[in-house]
């Protein structure tokens, strides 16, 4: 989707204008769930309880299917010119020999500070016309008919806001979800991790992230803007913290000749492994760090929320303005629950390498080396870490037949629920919809009957044919960057045809 484009939602009614989506938590998750919502046209309040936006770095890697979110709000290219690319991952092996994957563009991340993060989106959520309530704190909310009722306390005392649906971005401890009484099970990650960060003299590659998986302890030295750095690892949790303590873990376990200069940050982190039992109660959704939280291995945190508003928010914006039916918002949480499942269980692996013992490093490093020479690094690894592999249930359009699941189904495309292949050009027009690629001869039976199907479900649907791919067939794309279903025959576009109906809100009244 363009990025900064703006889309509306005339004929919205009244009464939905006056009873906004109310948002609550103004870090990175909750402003993009709310820039995705504006730019749509969909009225937004953002309550934040802190009297400021946050600092530190905190999430520091920002990986593609969250840059195309940044690209969409028109902030990528600022995001660039404050933050650093990483073309390879490195892993130092305990015998001096290192696995380097080089990730190419489709994998690159951009390593930025949160606070730049968060900056950014606040600078595009004011861009469309939005602000942060800072200091105000929800106290109590709950639903009534048609609306949750949100009680606030801010500088003027409290009020209480009559919103349309509540989106609880506010964190591990949210109050939104404790409110709609969702339990979130799990259990703490008992490791404690270093955390520091500052400017080193020596020599290193500052394009690569570094993991040395080292006998005595792994340890992660990753390049931030501005010339500084990371450092970070698994330390005793009665280690005294001090600027003595992060050199001798950079000395022990880094490639020896580095010495830290200055501090800017220094302390440590624990984690913990929680999923929501539900990220929808009602009209109340939780995003971010209020529906998941994991180990900080493999930087994925804040790119899980960030996906997690922009699912939820084409979906919403469709409901208010009467394009679709309000069971499409039931695919949310079945979702992204699977999407943090699939993170979860991959961090939860990672984390557990990372404390192992010295027998069990010798044998954590022989797999690497097994993955390295098999390829799987760069094929399988590198595309995990980045979200290419993340996958949806078939959910999106209710109960389907196994006879329409299979109908023209074409091994050559992305199936259902996977990411949107990085060969599909740009779309021609902003869509708050779905869009509809086919491909092939242009002006062939699949163009025109993608053309004719367009037609019949105006705003629900665009379509466009692609000649830059060969053989025929078609992806039916969602805005959020995943495949809806695609196929190879005209066939197969009638269980589109079918699909689309469950979606399409009959009625143009908004919800």
């Amino acid at each position: 989707m363009a990025g900064g484009a703006r889309l509306t939602n005339e004929g919205a009614d009244v009464d939905v204008q006056n009873k906004p989506v109310v948002v609550v938590g103004a870090g990175p998750c909750g402003l993009v769930a709310a820039c995705e919502l504006l730019r749509l046209g969909v009225p937004v309040r953002v309550l934040d309880a802190e009297p400021e936006p946050a600092k530190g770095s905190r999430a520091i890697i920002l990986w593609p299917p969250t840059l195309e979110v940044l690209a969409e709000l028109g902030v990528l290219t600022d995001a660039e010119a404050r933050g650093v690319r990483a073309k390879a991952l490195a892993y130092h092996m305990g015998d001096g020999k290192v696995l380097r994957i080089e990730l190419g563009s489709d994998n690159e991340p951009l390593l930025l500070p949160q606070e730049e993060t968060g900056r950014l989106l606040v600078a595009a959520l004011e861009k469309l016309g939005g602000r942060v309530e800072q200091s105000t704190r929800v106290v109590e909310v709950h639903e009534r008919g048609d609306s949750v009722v949100v009680h606030a306390m801010g500088p003027d005392g409290v009020e209480s806001i009559e919103a349309a649906w509540l989106i609880g971005a506010d964190g591990i401890g949210s109050t939104v979800r404790q409110q709609s009484g969702v339990e979130f099970a799990g259990d703490a990650v008992p490791t404690t991790f270093l955390l520091a960060e500052g400017e080193l003299s020596g020599a290193f590659d500052r394009n690569e992230v570094h993991y040395f998986l080292r006998a005595n302890g792994v340890m992660l030295l990753s390049p931030l803007p501005e010339g500084r750095v990371r450092v970070s690892g698994p330390i005793a949790p009665d280690l005294p913290v001090t600027e003595e303590t992060a050199q001798r873990v950079l000395d022990e376990r880094g490639p020896g000749g580095l010495r830290f200069t200055t501090f800017t940050t220094l302390g440590t982190f624990t984690s913990q492994e929680r999923i929501a039992a539900t990220l929808r109660q009602g009209r109340m959704f939780l995003v971010g760090d209020a529906a998941h939280v994991h180990s900080a291995v493999g930087g994925q945190g804040l790119n899980l929320g960030v996906q997690d508003g922009r699912n939820l928010a084409w979906k919403l914006a469709g409901v208010i303005d009467g394009r679709f039916a309000p069971a499409v918002l039931d695919s949310y949480s079945v979702e992204r629950r699977a999407a943090a499942e699939q993170v979860v269980k991959a961090t939860s692996r990672m984390a557990k390498q990372a404390v192992v013992g010295p027998i069990g490093s010798r044998v954590r490093n022989a797999v690497w080396a097994l993955l390295d020479a098999t390829g799987a690094l760069r094929s399988w690894y590198a595309p995990m870490l980045a979200g290419r592999l993340t996958r949806y249930p078939d959910v999106l359009f209710g109960t389907r037949s196994p006879r329409d699941q299979r109908r023209g189904r074409s091994r050559a495309l992305p199936q259902r629920g996977s990411r949107t292949p990085t060969w599909v050009p740009d779309p021609a027009e902003p869509t708050a919809g779905l869009r509809l690629l086919t491909l092939g001869v242009s002006g062939g039976d699949l163009d025109r009957a993608g053309r004719a199907l367009a037609d019949r479900f105006p705003g629900v649907l665009a379509h466009e044919h692609f000649t830059g791919r060969g053989g025929a067939g078609f992806l039916l794309l969602r805005p959020d960057g995943f495949v809806a279903d695609s196929g190879a025959s005209i066939e197969a576009l009638t269980g589109i045809d079918r699909a689309l109906s469950v979606i399409a809100e009959t009625s143009n009244s908004p919800r």
